[in-house]
């Protein structure tokens, strides 16, 4: 091939556009001319974000691409002002873990003449400072809050807090949250501003019934500009109604409900008031807005003290007659049944036994434990349900829900399951005896709640249930055969001659990765927060690999110039500005 001379240093060279050797194009024209090589990012120390612009922080990961595309924002716009030049590479550098700074090595390319592409790297140093979001900073301020939501359900016991609580961590609606703080008969919410107050109210209203009464504070006054300084409080008041509770219907009310029973069970609690009628399984839903017009007080709140144990001697199916309209007159299994139980007290005493039907008939089997009310020797505070219990209409047990966890506190230690709990600061009574029994109730409360939940399906599919200890452990030992044991000494065999147990709690149901040696759940965390609590530990490149970015190793990044020399690169004027890149 003939070669010709540099026209500046006279070095023979392959033919050029330029006609010139690649040290003296490389000398006289710099790609990276122009862009800054240091720029400072600001991390709050606090949440672990980054500051983006204007206020807005967001989370990122270290070596992720969200982050490269923050610290790439830095110098997109002495990449922009430069006709000709485009980003083609952008790759992580390794770093000092505590040097407070972070690499990256870009590759720029340049069309310096018509028809000639110069390529350059070189290495931006991003210096990492340490800034408070909004949001940390009015942590350490005192009143900094602007809005307050307070959660009050009128009963003696907290479990539909616990429930509102599961709720709150599964759909993320604490975010934003300053502080919780949690009392015997409720919970205050903080927040910094009264829209993400009320956003919160809305979701509470999705999930719970209520009512909100809602009153403000003047704080100060700006005469000049006619602006006033207010703080909000809600009162937010739950339905004092909760799972399980036995109610004792008005007749107007159960006429319009369908010409349901009376005597009813709280079936759940949503956006409606759910019941069932424990003898024929009948349900009805009662919206908000007629319970506070007549508000309605339970006969028996479900409590330790009012529920007994009981236990299932026998079983007879329940046979209905198929709709008469249709042409087969064959009978069809229900879900009723005919239950044999005797109190658990009694067993050994004496002989007493007592049949009735129940609407979860078909979950039991004998030798099982259920939980519910005696009403035979029960003094109601309702007249009518006090007269319609002495004239004998009323049944005298009525089954609530069966024990999955079974009789004996061994058989908590075997539960599969375990839930995430909220960071909240707990507000204790003055007097050490109270608070000591507020403790001893909190945690009676915990558990009827983990019975709830054991025997309630359609209440699990709405939280976020993850595998417990024993159930991690017994896995690794015995390995994925493990999964039968551990739901046969959970007590959830099957039986042939039953329907099948849909309510138990199965192992395809269960979430991984709850670390509970971390705490609970954090509500100073603010949007778009990383989860810092993942399980599989990413080392050096692994993250920035996973992303699909370069990393230049530790012995790599020793030896790296800052500022590598210009080359020539086999591609032209046309080719290289219609070919599209979509990195930045």
């Amino acid at each position: 091939m003939v070669q010709i001379l540099c026209c500046v240093c006279g070095t023979s060279i392959d033919p050029n556009p330029a006609n010139t050797c690649a040290d003296c194009l490389a000398s006289t024209s710099d790609v990276s001319r122009g862009l800054c090589t240091e720029a400072t990012l600001h991390q709050c120390r606090g949440c672990q974000r980054w500051h983006q612009s204007e206020g807005k922080w967001i989370g990122c990961d270290i070596e992720s691409r969200e982050l490269m595309s923050l610290c790439l924002a830095k110098i997109s716009n002495g990449i922009k002002k430069q006709a000709n030049l485009r980003l083609v590479d952008a790759s992580w550098v390794w770093t000092e873990p505590h040097s407070m700074r972070l690499k990256v090595r870009l590759t720029l390319q340049k069309e310096v003449q018509q028809g000639t592409i110069l390529q350059q790297a070189f290495v931006v140093t991003y210096i990492v400072r340490n800034q408070q979001c909004v949001e940390c900073q009015a942590e350490f301020r005192t009143g900094s809050w602007k809005s307050l939501v307070q959660v009050r359900q009128r009963v003696r016991h907290k479990r539909t807090f616990l429930y509102l609580e599961q709720l709150i961590l599964k759909h993320g609606s604490h975010r934003g949250c300053l502080s919780i703080e949690t009392f015997r008969d409720g919970m205050d919410f903080y927040f910094p501003e009264k829209n993400k107050a009320a956003r919160f109210i809305s979701f509470l209203e999705s999930v719970v019934p209520i009512k909100v009464k809602t009153s403000k504070k003047l704080i100060g006054t700006d005469v000049k500009s006619n602006i006033s300084n207010f703080k909000y409080t809600n009162l937010v008041e739950i339905v004092p109604l909760c799972k399980d509770d036995l109610l004792y219907l008005p007749a107007k009310l159960a006429r319009n409900q369908g010409n349901i029973s009376r005597l009813v069970l709280v079936k759940g609690i949503s956006s409606l008031i759910h019941l069932v009628d424990p003898l024929t399984g009948q349900t009805a839903s009662v919206p908000p807005e007629m319970f506070w017009r007549d508000p309605i007080r339970p006969i028996i709140s479900f409590a330790r003290s009012r529920v007994g144990k009981f236990v299932v001697l026998g079983k007879d199916a329940i046979y209905l007659e198929r709709n008469a309209s249709k042409r087969s007159t064959s009978r069809q299994r229900s879900k009723l049944a005919l239950l044999t139980v005797a109190s658990e007290e009694d067993l050994g005493i004496n002989d007493e036994q007592m049949q009735e039907k129940s609407h979860i008939g078909y979950l039991m089997k004998s030798g099982d434990v259920c939980i519910g009310y005696q009403l035979k020797d029960a003094q109601f505070n309702d007249d009518e349900a006090e007269n319609a219990r002495a004239s004998g209409a009323l049944p005298d047990v009525v089954i609530v829900r069966k024990l999955y966890s079974g009789a004996t506190s061994e058989n908590k230690k075997k539960r599969i399951f375990a839930l995430e709990r909220l960071d909240v600061d707990i507000v204790d009574a003055v007097n050490p005896r109270i608070a000591k029994k507020d403790k001893e109730n909190d945690d009676m409360d915990e558990e009827d709640f983990l019975r709830e939940i054991e025997a309630d399906k359609e209440m699990r599919s709405q939280m976020n249930l993850y595998k417990s200890k024993f159930a991690v452990q017994k896995n690794k030992t015995n390995g994925n055969d493990a999964n039968t044991d551990m739901e046969d000494d959970y007590g959830n065999e099957s039986d042939s001659e039953s329907m099948a147990d849909d309510q138990k709690v199965k192992l395809d149901e269960l979430l991984d990765g709850l670390v509970l040696d971390v705490g609970p759940d954090s509500t100073k965390l603010p949007e778009n927060q990383p989860n810092h609590s993942e399980p599989d530990i990413l080392f050096e490149g692994q993250r920035a690999s996973k992303d699909g970015i370069g990393f230049i190793e530790q012995e790599e990044a020793r030896n790296l110039q800052l500022k590598e020399t210009a080359t020539l690169i086999p591609q032209f004027g046309k080719e290289f500005m219609d070919k599209k890149f979509s990195f930045m």
